[in-house]
């Protein structure tokens, strides 16, 4: 084969700034990015402000709470994306090890990955580095099995059909809102107390985890004004900036309840039952990757309920 002998250094930008660029443009999100790499968000923020300096083109859209490519970022991604997985694919025929490293893909809700997943990560790496995670952040419901992932972590009552659900975790579930908005707009003594709202919800066909709550309570939800938001980051985001009341998954708001940032709007309203975090893969499907890390989550989840409890 013919090399080429023209030199790349005036048109290849600096290497770390491409595998940080691939990283946060396969997750659109900084924080997975960070966690995936093990370096901090300002780093990742910081290497993809000097990727576009070097290109003199924008890569991301940045919106309030999420970020989507631009028709540049698009182009170049397929292009990043298919030069290193040359090289990968070059290194793994060098090293003579192509399946030495399981790839095992897992679909998720980012705020699932965001608040309870990424910070366990790097045990999930140190007992299994053999194993290559890529997570798959998503609201809706991957074709595990079928070349859409391998397992999905799902939040809801299980009822999903033509695939295996099991519960992983129940949720603990309450209304809540930042202290200022109950100082304005409460107390709150009972369910039936916030019928002004408005309730924070993301988008979804149906908001099971209120109408469950609402059930419980005695509390007819249906006309009290709502808000819907993208995803379930931004309906925490929201809450906690005073825009009214979430009902917060107690797994997913630990810290945030710890802080004070959040809090419940009414006392002694934690509801309790099916309504939880499900590991889903499809019928019959038997894989090893995908058992190790379901054994892994599970254990996970197990010592996260004992600390809790105790």
């Amino acid at each position: 084969m013919q090399l080429s002998t023209e030199p790349l250094s005036h048109d290849l930008p600096p290497l770390l700034t491409l595998r940080v660029f691939e990283s946060v443009a396969r997750h659109l999100s900084f924080v997975l990015a960070a966690s995936e790499l093990a370096v901090t968000q300002s780093a990742v923020s910081h290497q993809i402000h000097k990727l576009e300096e070097h290109l003199g083109a924008s890569l991301f859209v940045r919106r309030t709470r999420r970020i989507e490519l631009t028709p540049d970022g698009t182009m170049y991604y397929a292009k990043v994306r298919q030069a290193l997985e040359w090289i990968a694919e070059g290194t793994r025929e060098l090293r003579g090890n192509q399946k030495s490293r399981a790839r095992l893909r897992v679909s998720l809700l980012s705020s699932f990955a965001t608040h309870w997943l990424a910070p366990r990560l790097a045990d999930f790496s140190a007992a299994y580095p053999e194993i290559h995670l890529q997570l798959l952040p998503s609201i809706e419901l991957a074709n595990v099995g079928a070349g859409g992932a391998d397992v999905a972590i799902r939040y809801g009552e299980g009822d999903w059909k033509n695939v295996t659900a099991s519960l992983l975790m129940a949720e603990r579930l309450s209304p809540v809102c930042s202290p200022a908005f109950l100082a304005a707009h409460g107390p709150f003594p009972d369910a039936s107390a916030l019928r002004k709202g408005p309730l924070l919800m993301s988008y979804a066909q149906r908001h099971f985890e209120w109408e469950a709550w609402g059930v419980r309570f005695g509390c007819e939800l249906s006309g009290i004004r709502s808000i819907m938001l993208h995803d379930y980051n931004i309906v925490l985001e929201a809450a906690a900036s005073g825009h009214g009341i979430a009902m917060g998954r107690h797994r997913l708001i630990e810290k945030r309840l710890a802080a004070g940032t959040l809090v419940e709007a009414v006392a002694g309203s934690v509801y309790e039952g099916s309504i939880g975090y499900w590991l889903v893969t499809a019928e019959g499907l038997t894989n090893a990757t995908a058992e190790r890390f379901v054994d892994w989550i599970r254990h996970a989840a197990k010592a996260g309920e004992q600390r809790r409890d105790g």
